[in-house]
C-alpha cells in the first residue's frame, strides 16, 4: 500500500521457508483498522496461504502502545453522516462486510498464524486476535469490547466466543466493556499464552531458526512459545476475572436484563472492577446493551459462519439507525461525552425498536 498504514515483510527461516509478517501501521491511532488495511491483509493472507513456502504468518501492530484499537470508526461516522438516507453508506456497508470476511479467514486459516497482542486490543482488534490460531498478550495488554458506549454491539465474531466464556463473564465483558489484562484475556479463551514483550524478537528468531517450521509448523510454533512463556512467569499478572467470576455470575443472575444492568450499576463496592462497570452501564447505550443480550441468545448454539453473517445483518441495522453515528459523535467527533441515546434505559424502551435491528427482511 501507497500510504504503507500496514506494512509486510517475508522473513527468511530454516529449511528454505518463510514467515510472513503484517504490521499495523497506524500507531498514532493505536493502529485503528481502516477499510484499506482490511482488504490489504485480506489478499495478503490468500496470497501467503497459497505460497508452499511460507511456512507461518505473524501479525502484530507498529509503536508500544497497541495492536489494534478497533476500527476506524471516524471513517465510518463519515459515511454514515455524508448521506440523509444511512442505507446510502456504502463504505459502512464495505467495512463491515469485508472485516468480518477477514476475521473468518483468520478463524479458518491453513497455516499458523501468530498474532503478538501487545498493548491495547480493542473491538476490531479482538476481532484479529480471537481467531488466530497462536494468541500471544503481553504484561502491557488490554483487552476490551467497548462497544456499548458507542451505540454499537460486541461484533467482529464476539457472538460467538462470548458466549463460550466462563459462566456468565461473556454477557458481563459485553454489557459493561470491562477491560482485561493479559491473564484475564487466557482466562476467557481471548489468548493462549502470556510472554514478556521484551522477549518479541527473540520469539521472532527462535521461529526463524526453528528446525521443524519446514514440516511440523504447527509443533515449531508451539514449542516456541511454550519456551518463551516459561521465561515469563515474572510478568503474567493474577487474573481479577477468574477471581471474581462467582460475583460476576451473581451479579448477572436476574430474570431481565433490565434487573442486571440495574445491579451492576447500583454496585456501591471496594473492587475497581465492578466500580468501572457500573460506570459504563450507566453511561452507554440501552439500545446497545438491549441488541447484544438478544443477539447473544440468538446465537448460542449457531456455527462459527452463522454468527458472522447474523452480525453482518445487524451491523448493517446499526449503521441505517443512528445510534452508532451518535455515540461516535458524542465520544470521537464533537468530543462532549454526552450522548443523546434514543432511548435513556432499558424500562422505557419500545420492544418494536429492538425487532427492527432483528427485522432483516
Amino acid at each position: 500500500m501507497n500510504d504503507q498504514s500496514i506494512e509486510f515483510e517475508e522473513l527468511q527461516a530454516s529449511g528454505g521457508k518463510v514467515i510472513g509478517l503484517a504490521r499495523l501501521n497506524q500507531p498514532k491511532a493505536l493502529n485503528s483498522i481502516s477499510l484499506a488495511m482490511i482488504r490489504a491483509l485480506h489478499e495478503k493472507l490468500n496470497q501467503w496461504e497459497n505460497r508452499p513456502d511460507i511456512a507461518a504468518v505473524w501479525l502484530e501492530g507498529a509503536g508500544e502502545k497497541a495492536f489494534c484499537a478497533g476500527g476506524d470508526i471516524v471513517a465510518l461516522y463519515r459515511s454514515m453522516t455524508e448521506h440523509s438516507d444511512h442505507r446510502q453508506s456504502d463504505e459502512g456497508v464495505a467495512f463491515f462486510t469485508e472485516e468480518y470476511e477477514l476475521d473468518y479467514q483468520i478463524h479458518t486459516y491453513t497455516k499458523p498464524i501468530i498474532v503478538w497482542g501487545n498493548g491495547i486490543v480493542m473491538g476490531g482488534g479482538v476481532g484479529l486476535l480471537a481467531g488466530a490460531s497462536y494468541r500471544v498478550v503481553t504484561e502491557n495488554s488490554r483487552v476490551a469490547m467497548p462497544e456499548v458506549t458507542i451505540g454499537l454491539y460486541p461484533d467482529v465474531g464476539a457472538s460467538w466466543f462470548l458466549n463460550r466464556m466462563p459462566g456468565r463473564s461473556g454477557l458481563f465483558l459485553g454489557l459493561t466493556g470491562a477491560h482485561m489484562n493479559a491473564a484475564d484475556a487466557c482466562f476467557a479463551g481471548f489468548a493462549d499464552r502470556v510472554i514478556a514483550h521484551d522477549h518479541k524478537a527473540q520469539v521472532l528468531d527462535s521461529l526463524q531458526r526453528s528446525e521443524m517450521l519446514a514440516d511440523r509448523a504447527h509443533l515449531a510454533v508451539s514449542d516456541v512459545l511454550r519456551e518463551f512463556e516459561q521465561e515469563s512467569a515474572r510478568v503474567r499478572p493474577e487474573s481479577e476475572l477468574r477471581r471474581l467470576l462467582d460475583d460476576i455470575n451473581r451479579l448477572t443472575d436476574a430474570n431481565t436484563l433490565s434487573e442486571i444492568a440495574a445491579r451492576i450499576a447500583a454496585y456501591d463496592g471496594d473492587e475497581p472492577l465492578f466500580q468501572k462497570a457500573a460506570k459504563v452501564v450507566s453511561a452507554g447505550s440501552p439500545t446497545s446493551m438491549a441488541i447484544f443480550e438478544r443477539q447473544l441468545q440468538e446465537t448460542r448454539h449457531d456455527s462459527l459462519a452463522q454468527v458472522f453473517e447474523k452480525e453482518l445483518k445487524l451491523s448493517i441495522r446499526c449503521l441505517e439507525k443512528g445510534e452508532f453515528a451518535e455515540g461516535v459523535r458524542a465520544l470521537l467527533i464533537d468530543k462532549d461525552k454526552q450522548p443523546r441515546w434514543r432511548y435513556s434505559s432499558l424500562e422505557g424502551m419500545d420492544q418494536n425498536w429492538i425487532d427492527g435491528f432483528f427485522d432483516h427482511a
